[in-house]
């Protein structure tokens, strides 16, 4: 801002306004730096939140990836029942071989598709149709993990089972145990990962390993936040959603005789 001022003359002065008394000088506006000032240190602020933000997400990242197992371990303990999470022939297989070794009583395979019989499956595993005929139920109703959650819910306490074997990927248990947990919080779980179809710590060298982890550490993180504000899966406005349709309170499983 510029202003005019008044000043003693100078006897020296070469400036004929600054010899009368009179001269131009420039006062800036206190308020211009102060605001600038201001908006250095809030874009700094909001820079340095969003780098903390994404070191932390990278982190945790890491810790979600190499606490993933590489390979398959015998139950330490046996249960009452055994869960089966649709998703891969490998996760069948390998409840079926459980069922059979006699580490639980019954079997439920969660999220069978519609079109896929009880015949369809058991030639998967053509050596263990006498277990599919007495000890193996379906469920045809689960569409997702907050699915399999519920019907497993409806299933354990159907059977009156305390404690159940879960088996399903390595890189899909964390989440299907908070699920479980929600659903069914005093209820024993014993994981059991399939971990024949993904190797975890391959991601920094498989573009599509990378992809698979780091879609499901997103969904892990908004599963985790979802359960602290929701008291039952069944009354679940995200379950709603993405089932297409609130889960029904009766139980489409398809089972046999004990």
């Amino acid at each position: 801002m510029t202003s005019r001022t008044q000043t003693w003359a100078s006897p020296h002065a070469t400036d004929p306004a600054e010899a009368l008394g009179w001269r131009w000088t420039m006062q800036s506006d206190p308020a211009i730096p102060a605001e600038s000032s201001m908006t250095r240190r809030l874009l700094s602020a909001v820079l340095w939140s969003f780098a903390a933000f994404c070191l932390a997400g990278f982190l945790g990242f890491l810790a979600f990836v190499y606490s993933l197992d590489r390979s398959e371990r015998p139950p330490e303990t046996r249960a009452d029942g055994i869960v089966a999470l649709t998703g891969g022939a490998q996760r069948i297989g390998d409840a079926i071989d459980l069922l059979a070794k006699g580490y639980a009583k019954r079997l439920l395979i969660s999220g069978v598709n519609e079109r896929t019989s009880r015949d369809q499956i058991s030639r998967l595993n053509p050596g263990q149709r006498q277990l599919f005929e007495c000890c193996v139920d379906l469920d045809y109703r689960a569409r997702n993990t907050i699915g399999n959650a519920i019907e497993t819910r409806r299933w354990t306490e159907r059977n009156g089972f305390d404690t159940i074997i879960i088996v399903t990927s390595n890189y899909h248990m964390p989440r299907t145990l908070v699920e479980l947990d929600h659903a069914l919080p005093n209820l024993q779980k014993i994981p059991y990962p399939v971990a024949a179809t993904i190797d975890p710590h391959d991601w920094w060298s498989n573009p599509a390993t990378a992809k698979v982890l780091a879609l499901e550490y997103l969904k892990l993180l908004a599963v985790w936040v979802r359960t602290r504000f929701e008291d039952d899966p069944e009354r679940s406005s995200v379950a709603h959603i993405i089932s297409g349709g609130a889960p029904s309170q009766q139980a489409n499983v398809e089972t046999t005789s004990h």
